[in-house]
C-alpha cells in the first residue's frame, strides 16, 4: 500500500494528479459512475460501492413525524405549603431539568451592620453545610455532570442546580442543604472575604459597572441606595455571625419559592415537602420603599478618557406593568453599543443610537441605553464613553436623544416595530435556558404571587403605541437627573447646567 501511495504522489508532484481530480468533480460523474471515494481513498488506491440516489430511502431508517405548527407550552403549577412556601414547577420534553430556590431578600434588606452581606452570601453559596463539606458538595455535583450557581440582587438571591432529569431526587436534597443549612465556618468565610475584596478591586477598574453601581448609590436614599457590591469599609465587619443573623432574619418559608423545569409537579412535592416543611414563617421585615432623589457622582481617574451616564427614574417599578413593559420597548428602541462593533442582527445596528450617534461621530466608542426594573421603581438612561476632548459635546448629545424619544412624532412606525419584535425576539430566546425559565417562575411567583404566561407579555408588547414611548419618556424626564461621570471629568459641565436642559 505504501508502495502505490508513493507512486500516486509523484503523479501528484507531475501535474497529472489533479487533472484526475478534476474528472471527478463533476455532478454528472457522480451520478452515472462509481465514486472514488474521495481523496483518501484515490490515493491509497482503494474503492468504494456507488453512492445512492440521495432520494433513495435507507433501510432500517425510520423519519420522525414533523413537529406540529403549535406546540401547547407547559402551564406552571404552584403549591403552597402550611407554612407559606410556594413550590412551582413546568413540565419539559427536554432531557435535563433546572430547579432554583429564590429567597425575597437582596442588598436592599441590610442594615448598617450588615452591608455587603448579599454579595458575601454569593461568594458562600454551596459551601460546606452542617451535613456536607465543600469537597463532597464539589463531588457529588461533579459525579451526575450538573452545574450550579448563585447571585445576588437588589431584590433576591438565587440559588440554581441543572442537570439531567434522573437525579432530580438528589439535586433537590442537596440545593435545600446548602440554602438551609449552611455551616459558615470561619476559614471558608475568611476565605472568601478575601475573595470580596478581590471584587471590588477588580470592580473599581470596570468604568461600566462603576457607574451603574454609582447610578443607583447617587440617584437613590435608603435601602436602594445600598451597592450591591460589598464596600470597602463594609468588608471589615462581615463575619460568620453576621451571615447568620441576616439568613435566619430574611431566609423565611414566605419569602421562598422552589421552582423547577422540567419536573413532575407531584414528584417535586414529594421530594421537597419533607425538606421545607419545618421552615419556619416569621414575620416578615417591613418592605423597603425607594426614595429617589438624584445627584451627581464624580471620580477623577485616567487623563484622556471619559465614561459618563445619565439616568431617571420610572416609578412603579414590575407592580406597573404597563410601564416596565414601555421602557423594555424604550432600551430596545434607543439600543447601542461600542463603535468597534461591526453590528449585525440582533447587535442594534438599527437602534437610534446606532443610526442617530455611533455611525455619526468617530470620537465616541460607546454609547448605549440602560435600564434597571425592580418591583416598585426603575431606572432609565444612556451610557457612554470617549475621548476628553469630546465628553462635552457627548453629553449635549445624550441630552438630545433622550429629549428626542419624549417629543411625540419624534419615533416613526418602523423604529418602533422593528424594537417591538427585537423585544419579544429577546424574551423567547432568553427562555429558551432552562435556568432562566425557572428563575422567571421564582421570581413572578415572589412579586405577583403567580407566574403570568409569556403570551401575556408578548401582548403587551404589541400593545405598545409610539404615544406610550413618549409619554413614558416624558415621566422619566420630569424626575430628577442622576449624573454619574469617571475618568477625566475635571471640565465636565455642572450638574446643575445639565438638569436644566431636560426641564
Amino acid at each position: 500500500m505504501y508502495r502505490t501511495t508513493a507512486s500516486r504522489l509523484r503523479a501528484l508532484k507531475r501535474g497529472t494528479g489533479y487533472r484526475g481530480l478534476a474528472r471527478y468533480a463533476t455532478s454528472s460523474a457522480v451520478a452515472t459512475r462509481s465514486s472514488s471515494g474521495g481523496f483518501f481513498s484515490w490515493l491509497t488506491g482503494e474503492r468504494s460501492s456507488s453512492l445512492p440516489p440521495l432520494d433513495f430511502p435507507l433501510k432500517d431508517v425510520i423519519l420522525p413525524s414533523p413537529l406540529p405548527d403549535f406546540v401547547e407550552p407547559g402551564k406552571t403549577t404552584i403549591t403552597t405549603l402550611p407554612n407559606g412556601l410556594k413550590i412551582a414547577s413546568e413540565p419539559s420534553a427536554n432531557p435535563a431539568a433546572s430547579i432554583g430556590l429564590y429567597v425575597d431578600c437582596g442588598s436592599i434588606y441590610e442594615t448598617p451592620a450588615s452591608y455587603g452581606v448579599t454579595h458575601l452570601l454569593e461568594r458562600m453559596a454551596f459551601k460546606s453545610t452542617t451535613n456536607r463539606s465543600h469537597l463532597r458538595i464539589v463531588r457529588e455535583v461533579e459525579a451526575i455532570g450538573g452545574n450550579v450557581i448563585a447571585s445576588g440582587s437588589r431584590e433576591h438571591m438565587t440559588y440554581t442546580y441543572d442537570a439531567l432529569k434522573t437525579y432530580v431526587p438528589q439535586m433537590v436534597e442537596l440545593l435545600i442543604d446548602s440554602v438551609r443549612n449552611p455551616a459558615f465556618l470561619d476559614w471558608e468565610v475568611n476565605e472568601q472575604i478575601q475573595k470580596v475584596s478581590a471584587d471590588i478591586k477588580e470592580s473599581s477598574k470596570n468604568p461600566h459597572h462603576l457607574l451603574l453601581e454609582a447610578i443607583h448609590s447617587t440617584g437613590y436614599a435608603g435601602p436602594f441606595g445600598n451597592a450591591l457590591l460589598a464596600s470597602e469599609s463594609a468588608v471589615n465587619y462581615l463575619n460568620s455571625n453576621v451571615l447568620e443573623e441576616f439568613i435566619a432574619e430574611n431566609y423565611t418559608a414566605s419569602r421562598m419559592v422552589l421552582a423547577a423545569t422540567g419536573v413532575d409537579h407531584e414528584k417535586l412535592l414529594e421530594y421537597a415537602e419533607p425538606l421545607l416543611s419545618d421552615l419556619p414563617n416569621v414575620s416578615r421585615p417591613s418592605e423597603p420603599k425607594p426614595i429617589y432623589t438624584g445627584g451627581d457622582f464624580r471620580r477623577q481617574g485616567d487623563a484622556g478618557m471619559t465614561h459618563f451616564a445619565l439616568a431617571f427614574e420610572l416609578p412603579g417599578g414590575w407592580f406597573k406593568e404597563k410601564d416596565a413593559i414601555v421602557l423594555t420597548v424604550l432600551q430596545m428602541l434607543m439600543g447601542g453599543g461600542g463603535s468597534f462593533s461591526a453590528g449585525g442582527p440582533g447587535k442594534g445596528m438599527y437602534s437610534r443610537l446606532y443610526l442617530r450617534v455611533l455611525n455619526e461621530h468617530p470620537q465616541i466608542q460607546s454609547f448605549s441605553a440602560f435600564s434597571t426594573i425592580c418591583n416598585h421603581t426603575g431606572l432609565f438612561g444612556i451610557q457612554a464613553t470617549t475621548g476628553s476632548d469630546f465628553a462635552i459635546n457627548a453629553i449635549d448629545i445624550a441630552v438630545r436623544e433622550l429629549i428626542a424619544v419624549a417629543t411625540p412624532g419624534e419615533v416613526d412606525k418602523v423604529q418602533l416595530d422593528r424594537a417591538k419584535q427585537s423585544t419579544k425576539s429577546a424574551i423567547l430566546m432568553n427562555l429558551e435556558s432552562r435556568m432562566v425559565a425557572s428563575e422567571d417562575i421564582g421570581k413572578q411567583i415572589l412579586t405577583y404571587g403567580e407566574r403570568k404566561p409569556v403570551g401575556h407579555f408578548l401582548k403587551a408588547v404589541d400593545e405598545v403605541t409610539a404615544q406610550d414611548i413618549a409619554k413614558t419618556a416624558q415621566k422619566l424626564l420630569s424626575s430628577p437627573l442622576t449624573m454619574a461621570s469617571y475618568g477625566d471629568v475635571l471640565h465636565l459641565p455642572n450638574y446643575d447646567s445639565i438638569s436644566s436642559r431636560f426641564h
